[in-house]
């Protein structure tokens, strides 16, 4: 995770990623640090795997929270689902995925109506976002 080249901490992080919450107290203490990463994409898949790691990255929530003010929309995003898996996604939250139902990627749109279908109840100021959706070509 210290190499110099981002393609090979994006592996490692991969890597780890595939132990789950079985190994998770040692691959959460591994990837948190990734999370102050100059690199976006690194950041973006920390923010990914500690979303997956359930209790084990519990303590590193505030971290991950932190992301969603992070300068790129890919961390932001990530930061977004990795806290609602967590059950931590509120108002804050559920705002930051709701500005991707009308990001120009398609893909980017789809992920954020699956998220916002995820967020329940906390979504439902942006059902009118949503149901905008169903009008989308893709």
């Amino acid at each position: 995770l210290a190499d110099s080249e981002e393609l090979v901490r994006i592996a490692a992080c991969n890597a780890l990623g595939n132990y789950g919450e079985a190994r998770g107290q040692i691959v959460a203490v591994l990837v948190a640090p990734v999370l102050n990463s100059s690199e976006a994409a690194a950041r973006t898949l920390a923010c990914q795997l500690l979303g997956k790691l359930g209790e084990a990255a519990e303590q590193y929530l505030d971290a991950v929270a932190a992301c969603l003010k992070d300068k790129e929309s890919s961390v932001q995003f990530a930061a977004c689902l990795a806290l609602q898996k967590h059950g931590k996604a509120g108002e804050a939250e559920v705002t930051v995925v709701a500005q991707y139902l009308k990001h120009e990627n398609w893909s980017t749109r789809r992920a954020a109506c699956q998220a916002m279908g995820d967020l329940g109840q906390a979504a439902e100021p942006h059902l009118g976002g949503i149901a905008k959706s169903l009008e989308d070509s893709h």
